[in-house]
This record gives C-alpha cells, sequence and structure tokens, in this order.
C-alpha cells in the first residue's frame, strides 16, 4: 500500500504572519451568532461525508502533522517530557509506516507542548528535527497572574527555545466587554513572544454565549493572535464542534476583510480519532483543504496519536491492537 499525501504546492505564497490591526469596536459590536443555527450546521459534520479506507489512512496521517503533542499535568517530570519528545521523533511504528508505504516520508507532530519549566528540557531533546516546542504561559490555565508577571514568563520561554506560547486571556474582560483592556493584553502578549507565534486560549467554556466566543475571536486576532484556540484543556467544557464553528468563521470574516489567514486549535478532550476526523472534515468545509496545514490548524491533544495508531493498524491489518501496543511515555 502507497498513499498520497498532498502537501503544499511548489511555488505556493509563503504564509503572511498577522501584523496585528487597530481594535475596531464598530466591528466587534456588529459581531452576532445564531446558537440553533450553529448546533444544526455542527450536527451535519461527518453525517454527510465520511473518509473511507485508503483515504481515512490518509487523512489519519495528515492528521499526526496537525498534533500539538501535549503534556501538561502537575506531576509532569523531565524524564516523561524527553519521553514524549521521543514519540514526536517517531509517532508511528516502523512497521505500520513500511505497511503505508510511507517508511520514506517524515511524519512528525506540529509542536510538542509543555509547562515553561520544561522547555528546555523539550528543545534539547528535540534537537535537529524542524519540531518546535510551545509552551503554555501568561499564569496558565486560569490567566490571572499580575501582568508584569505573565510578560516576564512569555519572555523566559521564549529565551529557553520555545518557537510558540499558548497564552490564556482573561475570562472576566470577555464577560464585561472590556474589548479595550483585553486587546490591549494580548497586543503586549503578542510584542513580548517576538518571532514566537502567539496562540490565545479564550477558555471557550467559560465565555457564556457564542457571541462571546466571535467577539473575543475577533479581537484577539486584531491584536496580533497567529492562532485562535479554545481551550486549557482543564475547563469544565472543552473544543466542541459549535464553538469551533463560531471561531472557524470569525477566522474566514478576518481573512475576507483583511487577507490574513489566522490558525485554529480546538483543545481539550480530542482523544479519538473519530473526533479528530470531524474536525478536520469541518476545517475543509468552512475555509477549504488549504487550512489543513500545520501552520494553519493544531489538535490540543495528549492521549490522539494513541488512538490514531490503533486505527492505522486496524486499518491495515482488520484488528485492534491493545492501547500498550502504542504507548506515548
Amino acid at each position: 500500500m502507497s498513499l498520497k499525501i498532498v502537501d503544499k504546492p511548489a511555488g505556493a505564497p509563503v504564509h503572511k504572519r498577522n501584523p496585528g490591526y487597530p481594535l475596531d469596536l464598530d466591528w466587534v459590536e456588529r459581531v452576532r451568532m445564531n446558537r440553533s443555527a450553529l448546533e444544526r450546521r455542527a450536527n451535519t459534520i461527518g453525517a454527510r461525508r465520511t473518509v473511507k479506507k485508503d483515504y481515512q489512512l490518509a487523512w489519519l496521517l495528515r492528521a499526526i502533522t496537525l498534533l500539538d503533542l501535549t503534556t501538561l499535568n502537575s506531576d509532569d517530570t523531565p524524564g516523561r517530557v524527553e519521553r514524549l519528545c521521543a514519540k514526536a521523533r517517531n509517532p508511528l511504528r516502523r512497521d505500520i509506516l513500511e505497511q503505508l508505504g510511507m517508511e520514506g516520508r517524515i511524519i512528525r507532530p506540529g509542536a510538542v507542548c509543555v509547562y515553561h519549566a520544561f522547555v528546555k528540557t523539550a528543545v534539547g531533546a528535540l534537537e535537529g528535527t524542524s519540531i518546535p516546542v510551545a509552551a503554555v504561559s501568561t499564569g496558565f490555565p486560569h490567566g490571572l497572574a499580575p501582568l508584569e508577571t505573565r510578560l516576564g514568563e512569555i519572555e523566559a520561554s521564549v529565551q529557553d527555545g520555545a518557537q510558540e506560547i499558548d497564552i490564556v486571556i482573561e475570562r472576566g474582560m470577555v464577560l464585561r466587554g472590556d474589548w479595550q483592556g483585553l486587546y490591549d493584553s494580548v497586543r503586549a502578549f503578542r510584542k513580548a513572544c517576538g518571532a514566537a507565534h502567539i496562540k490565545t486560549i479564550l477558555g471557550t467554556g467559560e465565555l457564556a454565549t457564542q457571541t462571546n466566543v466571535a467577539k473575543a475571536s475577533l479581537v484577539c486576532m486584531l491584536a496580533g493572535a497567529d492562532f485562535i484556540k479554545t481551550s486549557t484543556g482543564k475547563e469544565k467544557v472543552n473544543a466542541n464542534l459549535v464553538t469551533s464553528l463560531t471561531m472557524i468563521r470569525m477566522i474566514r470574516w478576518f481573512a475576507e476583510e483583511t487577507g490574513i489567514e489566522i490558525g485554529y486549535k480546538p483543545a481539550g478532550g480530542i482523544a479519538k480519532a473519530a473526533d479528530a476526523l470531524r474536525y478536520m472534515a469541518l476545517m475543509k468545509e468552512e475555509l477549504g483543504t488549504h487550512w489543513l496545514q500545520p501552520h494553519l490548524f493544531r489538535f490540543g491533544a495528549s492521549s490522539l496519536l494513541t488512538d490514531i495508531e490503533r486505527q492505522l493498524e486496524h486499518g491495515l491489518t482488520g484488528r485492534y491492537a491493545a492501547d500498550y501496543r502504542q504507548p506515548m511515555v
């Protein structure tokens, strides 16, 4: 078996980073979301069209390249991070790659995501690869530390080698409509990141309404966010298709108005390969196949890779392997 994975076409334009724009409160106030309509649309994802057989295996291989392989536990250790990085270097067993006819291709996740304390460990463990290290920052997961502390944490992570910073916004700013405060803080975070890309975590499960989610998405993009992200993974409600649809449509609107393409990252609770396929189908239908690339779409997940590997082996053998045959760490 040999699968064809379509990469970015030769000669395609280089992705232009979001420069940030002045806060447009008139635009923010025009934003409205119809939750019932969003729910009806979300319920159609994966129901009308599905990918099967070789096409499904190809999509699952692509899903691996879109993963932010993550460990954000209170009991993380340098050893656990090093094992996670070893898995990032070789996310699939060699025999699976050989049976797929992919042994000559490099299949690796989009990034490894860790706490600041483990950035140096991850950078060292991934040396010689092109896999970036992402650090969660700014008082993760609540974002309520003093601003100076949050800015210092970003700068420290960048200095240690993080190429991506996942920041958290203050949810209270959204709930009380303090759009200027939200804009100013994200703008400051973006400046502290420098060349490192910034992903803004909205904590959507705590924002009360889809309109709030949409407005927060827009303000973060105007402030210079490279990605907007659903959740920390620590909230009671994390990523789901309804909220994803809200954020994706704001990304589309922003691109139509500015010409700038913003990335999207659902995180929290995405553990099954079938879930990954649904999110990928949503991206394809709403934004196009072009968005299914690591610089525009990521999954924040810790256990998703295990199920993807099991599903790939099932596609080849017709049997499901035990979880321990694809250990994460």
